[in-house]
């Protein structure tokens, strides 16, 4: 058995156990019903007990309900980690800020009035990590499939040449949660264009994507991370609060650092790509995200949703 199986295998132990005392702290519970909890002695060896009456009765059965449900939930998460080949259980992410952090000029927030702030880190100290992906051109079935099976939060940047061939794998993605933002209609070097162009590759894209997903995007990616005041002026224009670069990129066999640690930290917003298996991608997207996650739990953090927090 390998190191991960070991450890997964030790992860359902635990929680069985966890549940199973639990179990017996209120109620007695047909294993046949809860095969994870401990199972009760033979009915001949137990001494008899009034089932509670009244609202006793139903406080118990509403606890007991909720302790099979958190049962349920907890063995399928086991049974999605183990199916997709994680390390360990990924962790939970804390509930949204009540007022998402104010974004003050540093390293890595630039503010310029008028424009939207372009934001490299997330001011938190929650242990959150930000996972966004690019561009749209590969439709992995197997990447949203994965993602939706754990429940992780994603913030997706769409250029519309790569994915007007099949917004419903978008907008499949979106009704489970996942965010759909704007990466520009062609992908262009925003450096390059003027006024007009600047406002049909963005204001476009916001109109397209309001279209064919049925949200208008608040959140702007530059293609290639490259922007000029304009630029920002226009996304701004129409509808952009923030652009969003990135401090580590993702990769199905390596993560790749901004800083010299080669550490995530809090906060920290990773880019990705839909990509299929290629020269410098070498593996599945889902292999791409295996790492992320894996990385991200064995250093304490857990998967944020953006948007909670910008």
């Amino acid at each position: 058995m390998t190191p991960r199986r070991r450890h997964l295998a030790a992860l359902t132990t635990l929680a069985a156990l966890a549940v199973g005392c639990s179990s017996l702290q209120h109620a007695e519970v047909d294993s046949a019903a809860h095969p994870s909890s401990l199972a009760a002695p033979p009915a001949a060896a137990r001494p008899a007990v009034a089932a509670p009456q009244g609202a006793a009765g139903q406080e118990m059965n509403g606890r007991l309900g909720a302790a099979e449900q958190e049962t349920r939930k907890q063995q399928a998460e086991l049974a999605a980690a183990r199916h997709w080949g994680l390390d360990a259980l990924p962790l939970k992410a804390p509930a949204a800020p009540a007022e998402k952090p104010e974004l003050t000029a540093g390293p890595n927030i630039l503010l310029a009035d008028g424009q939207p702030p372009v934001v490299r880190r997330i001011p938190t100290e929650d242990n959150v990590v930000f996972l966004t992906v690019d561009d749209g051109d590969v439709k992995d079935r197997d990447f949203a499939a994965m993602a939706a099976d754990l429940g992780l939060p994603l913030s997706v940047f769409l250029s519309d040449y790569l994915v007007r061939d099949d917004y419903d794998y978008f907008r499949a993605m979106n009704d489970r949660g996942v965010s759909i933002n704007n990466h520009t209609i062609n992908h262009p070097d925003l450096r390059r264009l003027g006024s007009d162009a600047l406002h049909r590759e963005i204001c476009d894209q916001q109109d397209r994507l309001e279209q064919k997903i049925g949200t208008r995007p608040w959140l702007f990616r530059p293609p290639y991370g490259e922007y000029t005041a304009a630029a920002l002026s226009t996304a701004g224009s129409c509808g952009v609060t923030a652009a969003v670069l990135w401090t580590e990129e993702a990769f199905p066999d390596r993560i790749e650092y901004r800083y010299s640690d080669e550490k995530l930290h809090a906060g920290d917003i990773i880019l990705t790509h839909f990509r299929a298996r290629s020269p410098g991608w070498n593996g599945t997207m889902a292999d791409m995200l295996r790492r992320v996650v894996d990385t991200a739990t064995a250093e304490g953090f857990a998967l944020g949703r953006l948007e909670d927090y910008l």
